[in-house]
């Protein structure tokens, strides 16, 4: 059985391997240590980028995905149906390249602001792009929630194929559409083998 890979745990702050994707502005992201736990804390006023972690390997061999995230608020004015809502106070990406780039998917969990948890919807800007509730709502703001995923299985049934290897793992907190602003924490992401 294979070992965890753990993508960062910054405890030696943040490491250089994460690349930072602007689309409008930038969003912050610091090291912090919030209720005893070392993570990223991204704060976002208007902005969108991301951070890019990029990581080559097979999700058949290490199909689980596991992390923790906590937000200090949903967006008012978030949808995730319609381009001017597509902000998120927190969401985790798997990215699926592909030498032809618009062929490029990717799994998209979300902190929803509408969209019930456990529901899944194409991103209003590209079908290649699936978006998923894992949380959803105002109920569990300002908790830590544990969130693992089976990327395998999610792949499958989101493009009816088996994925091709992982290419990254990204973060984005991001508040481009709405103009709104957003807290978000996210704790170390694992990829496990079970």
């Amino acid at each position: 059985m294979a070992a965890d890979i753990v993508v960062n745990d910054y405890k030696n702050g943040l490491s250089s391997a994460w690349e930072e994707k602007s689309f409008k502005g930038n969003t912050r992201y610091e090291i912090t240590q919030e209720d005893g736990e070392r993570c990223i804390k991204a704060t976002s006023y208007g902005a969108a980028s991301g951070l890019y972690y990029r990581i080559s390997y097979d999700p058949k061999e290490y199909p689980f995905l596991t992390w923790r995230w906590k937000v200090g608020n949903i967006l008012l004015k978030g949808d995730e149906l319609k381009k001017e809502g597509d902000d998120y106070a927190a969401r985790v990406y798997v990215v699926f390249p592909s030498a032809l780039f618009w062929r490029t998917k990717a799994i998209n969990y979300i902190w929803a602001n509408k969209l019930p948890a456990g529901q899944a919807v194409p991103n209003p800007f590209t079908s290649n792009a699936m978006m998923v509730a894992v949380e959803s709502g105002p109920a569990h703001v300002g908790e830590w929630r544990e969130e693992r995923r089976n990327v395998l299985e999610d792949y499958r049934k989101f493009f009816s194929e088996d994925p091709p290897k992982v290419g990254a793992v990204a973060i984005m907190t991001d508040t481009d559409n709405t103009g709104e602003k957003a807290v978000a924490w996210y704790g170390p992401i694992r990829l496990s083998s079970d």
